[in-house]
């Protein structure tokens, strides 16, 4: 039985089919997807993240980074620590399908969007999408901001450490750019795909 708050159980036979189907469908496309919590059970709403997402027809998790302790960046002061994560995956979902179901997830587990940068029981951000620059309102692709933040390149440059932020270059040399304060990867916690 899935963990996922956003699904009802379905039965093996037909998790099977699915698992079959992503296999056949054209085009997947590769996409990196952050995960963040600093308000109640942090590595319960992220591991709880990662089962929502790989529960989701058409998304293949195929990397998970270690868990990273951080410091709330551009919020109110005082915030809990964040645990951090960022999840490789191949997906037929079209960018817009994935942020819905992004959405989904984090209104799931509570996240309430009231303090810009503030306090959170779920973040759920996609960082890049494969071949994908956007520029809307409620999507901006690559994130804006993600060659910015250690805490969202350390646990890429651990998922991934061939990556590359279009338009940035390789997200070693971001991370080495910017340098590693306040993060801290957690070695006594980890995230793992569902079996």
């Amino acid at each position: 039985m899935s963990s996922d708050p956003t699904t009802t159980p379905v039965s093996p036979e037909v998790e099977q089919q699915v698992d079959s189907a992503d296999v056949t469908l054209s085009n997947p496309r590769g996409a990196v997807i952050a995960l963040g919590s600093n308000l109640g059970n942090r590595l319960e709403n992220l591991q709880g993240a990662v089962d929502a997402l790989e529960d989701t027809p058409g998304v293949r998790i195929k990397a998970v980074s270690a868990v990273y302790e951080t410091e709330g960046v551009g919020g109110p002061e005082n915030q809990p620590t964040y645990l951090n994560a960022v999840l490789v995956l191949r997906t037929t979902l079209p960018p817009q399908s994935l942020l819905e179901r992004a959405n989904a997830v984090e209104d799931a587990f509570g996240r309430v969007r009231e303090v810009r940068f503030g306090p959170r029981t779920l973040d759920v951000d996609i960082l890049s999408y494969e071949g994908v620059v956007l520029n809307r309102a409620e999507l901006t692709l690559p994130h804006p901001r993600a060659h910015e933040r250690a805490f969202v390149l350390a646990p890429w440059l651990d998922a991934d450490p061939g990556a590359e932020l279009a338009g940035h270059g390789p997200v070693a040399a971001l991370l080495a750019a910017v340098g590693e304060a306040g993060v801290t990867r957690r070695e006594d916690l980890a995230l793992h795909l569902p079996q």
